[in-house]
């Protein structure tokens, strides 16, 4: 287990210097080295000519193996240097790489911009680097609600869960949930070629966000001073057991809706939908932001005030 004022001290450096730009020209973000261990993994081992029962028993194997790596990794890096100030510090900064609270911010707001404007281009395309649906024909409403969406849900996979996993198991725990979040993302799908080899990524995704998702949901609705009516009627309806908690919260702050039909790869996916009220505009987009923000903050207040007590 982390103090918990080691979480704290990396979401409070995150908020503030992200990955910067410049170390990101010479050295890719950690999970893209996850991605492309994955990557390798399903091209060589998931071949779709074997039977279903062989090709999930290697996808239970191949995420057995990227979860130990990651955690031996975690370990490593925790006792790489001698316990004090230094040890604490160096910590709290490879703590900073499982969060994502600055660049999902970034991210977001980088739709909001153009979308203010008018530009739908311009927000189509910043939209496109965080869902993965079909955005060429969206409207300045779809897109909002597409970024909304997002947020929400990634306020949970970025910030809540690993949180959550630094403070129960450490570098170890916070590593081991990015490694298995990012194959779920990559190979936890239900199409054919993935529905076997990634279901051990999926399923054991699910288990790792079953209580931050919910935390993630409630502190949207504190931070937004509304949503719980929603989140509690409407988060089951979602095909995750975990998205539709922090998405329906969103939905119930902002009063919108989220969520209703929308296209992957040229075909139309029905989906549930959170909340009774209009349509999200561009506007609500903001607002989702300042929500987040106001959730992070919250969030930041959990390690404080468990700090101090570890300390008592």
């Amino acid at each position: 287990m982390s103090p918990p004022w080691i979480a704290l001290g990396a979401l409070v450096l995150e908020a503030v210097v992200g990955y910067p730009a410049a170390v990101q020209r010479f050295i890719p973000h950690p999970v893209t080295w996850a991605g492309r261990a994955i990557a390798v993994l399903e091209v060589s081992w998931n071949n779709t000519k074997i039977a279903e029962d062989r090709r999930k028993l290697r996808g239970i194997v191949a995420l057995i193996l990227l979860a130990l790596a990651a955690g031996l990794l975690g370990a490593l890096l925790e006792n790489l240097f001698a316990p004090g100030l230094f040890d604490a510090i160096a910590v709290i900064a490879f703590a900073t790489l499982g969060l994502a609270q600055r660049s999902l911010h970034d991210h977001v707001a980088a739709v909001a911009a153009p979308l203010e404007k008018g530009n739908l281009e311009g927000a189509r395309v910043a939209v496109a680097r965080i869902v993965g649906r079909d955005t060429g024909q969206l409207d300045a409403d779809g897109l909002a609600a597409a970024a909304l969406e997002s947020l929400a849900d990634s306020f949970n996979d970025g910030v809540v869960a690993p949180v959550f996993w630094l403070l129960i198991g450490g570098l170890p725990g916070l590593f081991i949930y990015k490694v298995i979040n990012t194959a779920d993302s990559m190979i936890g799908h239900m199409e054919p070629r993935w529905r076997a080899f990634g279901w051990a990524a999926a399923r054991t995704d699910d288990l790792m966000n079953l209580i931050p998702a919910r935390i993630a949901g409630g502190l949207i609705a504190l931070a937004g001073g509304g949503g719980w009516r929603v989140m509690f009627a409407d988060a089951a309806k979602h095909a995750s057991p975990n998205a539709g908690w922090p998405e329906a919260a969103m939905a119930g702050a902002l009063g919108v809706s989220l969520g209703g039909p929308t296209v992957y790869d040229s075909v139309t996916h029905d989906r549930p939908v959170f909340g009774s009220g209009a349509r999200p505009r561009p506007d609500d987009l903001r607002r989702g932001l300042q929500i987040y923000m106001r959730a992070c903050l919250w969030l930041w207040g959990l390690p404080a005030v468990g700090g101090f007590l570890w300390l008592r």
